[in-house]
């Protein structure tokens, strides 16, 4: 803002200064009453702005218009007074746009003087030098003009003091100021107190000086600055780099490295320009570390992806043992075969998660085949078992005969019930083990469907509990499917029928959670 105030004050006083300048006359110039005023025989005018670039493009046109000026009045010829009479006046002086005070123009004309020729002169010091010519015009109007110049040169010492206080000046612009300013400053055709302007100058010279140390520093700073913070990305890239090992968890590394790198472009755009020779060290460090990263998860995944290899080859021969034992009636020992087979599964490790799944699928349809054999064999003689499967069976009946709960109160309720129930159930042990999951299961579930009333009493909205109903909806929906390809495929009526009551129950389930 303060730079705003200082050019366009500036500009105002450059464009009165124009106005103030008087015409160039030629003998042919005259006016029928009275003589026109000349144009002011000067040595030397400089028509600069010491702030702005378009302003110094303007001083150039205006000062070779000016040199042509001088050229033709140095030596002015005063016209006669027949040639005064021809012709009426083409370039009355024009009134100045911008007045100073009464005051400070008498105070600048009392350092001048004109004498009868139209010649002024200015007092500096002791001596007393010539700045100009302005015959035709009285001494007033010739003292007034060279007194306002001085003003106007003032003025500029004045703007350029106020510039040198904004944040935003460069040092290369004080420098162009100070020239121009010092240009117009030695043997100016001025009329006002010299000595003054040069003091003036002289203290705008020391503030220059000062403000050129200040923004050295700041620059400095703000260099010093940004050089810290860019190292501290660097350094943050070469620490990742250090610490990868064997549990490096590559793909949230990778994230940080991709962070690392947004924040260096983002400093780089918006940061002050560090220096060619340091950013490029600092960039052969940051890149030195990411290319580390890189070789490090190259080396890593291909690692993997051979030590994946060898253990589905492995998961692969184990399945073959497992077919091979499946049909086998030595119950006891093809039991702890298998159990060497599945702690052999899980030591040899984990591969891509498809693959693995359909290794298991192999491997759990051999296992399954065998022990569902063993289990029918069991049928024939675990007749405790099948009664207490029977008591339970009851007891689950009744437990989702509580089903369903609407409220707080009736889960309660529910609760109390189930808790009864519980305690029955745990005393009569074991059922055959193809129903334990069945039998189990179904109890969870009426624990599960009050538990998420209850839930709900104390916690009016849980996303994890809808979650929670809809993924076990979605494993009910399965097990049914389940059931009735089993039915359709069973042709022993004891096992359909077991089949059906338990699809029943599931059934049962599904519609309470719904």
């Amino acid at each position: 803002m303060a730079d705003e105030q200082v050019t366009e004050t500036e500009n105002r006083t450059e464009n009165a200064r124009q106005e103030d300048q008087p015409k160039a006359t030629n003998e042919t110039e005259t006016t029928s009453a009275e003589k026109t005023p000349a144009e002011p025989a000067t040595q030397k005018d400089h028509d600069g702005s010491a702030t702005s670039n378009d302003e110094s493009s303007n001083s150039q046109s205006e000062d070779a218009h000016e040199a042509t000026v001088q050229e033709s009045v140095r030596k002015p010829v005063v016209p006669s007074p027949a040639a005064l009479a021809k012709t009426p006046a083409k370039h009355p002086v024009t009134p100045p746009t911008v007045t100073y005070s009464q005051e400070d123009m008498k105070s600048a004309e009392s350092f001048g003087r004109v004498d009868d020729n139209g010649t002024v002169y200015v007092k500096d010091g002791q001596d007393e030098r010539e700045v100009g010519q302005f015959p035709g015009a009285s001494k007033e109007e010739a003292l007034s003009l060279y007194a306002k110049r001085y003003l106007d040169l003032k003025a500029k010492f004045d703007l350029f003091a106020a510039r040198l206080t904004s944040s935003t000046i460069k040092p290369h612009e004080i420098d162009e100021s100070l020239k121009t300013l010092n240009e117009e400053n030695t043997n100016p055709e001025v009329v006002g107190d010299l000595a003054a302007l040069r003091t003036q100058f002289a203290q705008l010279q020391q503030a220059a000086e000062s403000k050129k140390q200040e923004l050295t520093a700041a620059r400095k700073a703000a260099l010093e600055k940004a050089i810290e913070e860019r190292t501290t990305i660097v350094e943050k890239a070469e620490k990742l780099a250090a610490s990868l090992n064997d549990n490096t968890n590559w793909r949230s590394t990778a994230d940080k490295f991709n962070s690392l790198f947004n924040q260096w472009q983002e400093h780089q755009r918006n940061s002050v320009r560090i220096d060619k020779p340091t950013a490029d060290a600092l960039w052969k460090r940051f890149s030195s570390a990411r290319a580390a990263f890189n070789q490090q998860r190259r080396k890593w995944a291909q690692a993997r992806d051979a030590a994946r290899e060898q253990t589905k080859i492995a998961k692969e021969a184990i399945i073959k043992e497992a077919n091979d034992l499946k049909d086998s009636t030595d119950w006891a020992n093809t039991s702890h075969a298998f159990n060497a087979l599945m702690d052999r599964w899980k030591e040899a490790g984990r591969i891509g998660r498809r693959e693995d799944d359909e290794l298991w699928a192999r491997f759990r349809e051999a296992a399954d085949t065998f022990f569902n054999a063993r289990q029918a064999d069991r049928e024939h003689t675990n007749t405790a078992e099948k009664e207490n499967l029977a008591k339970k069976e009851e007891l689950l009946k009744k437990a989702e005969a509580l089903l369903p709960v609407v409220d707080e109160q009736a889960a309660k309720q529910a609760r109390q019930a189930l808790a009864t129930i519980q305690d029955e159930w745990d005393q009569i042990g074991y059922v055959p083990r193809e129903d334990i999951h069945r039998i189990e299961s179904g109890l969870d579930a009426v624990d599960k469907a009050i538990k998420n009333v209850e839930d709900a009493a104390w916690k009016k909205s849980d996303p994890e509990a809808d979650a929670r109903v809809s993924s076990f909806e979605t494993q009910l929906k399965a097990q049914l499917e389940d059931l009735e390809k089993k039915i359709a495929g069973e042709d022993d009526p004891d096992k359909k029928a077991r089949l059906e009551a338990e699809k029943a129950t599931k059934e049962q389930w599904l519609n309470a959670i719904r």
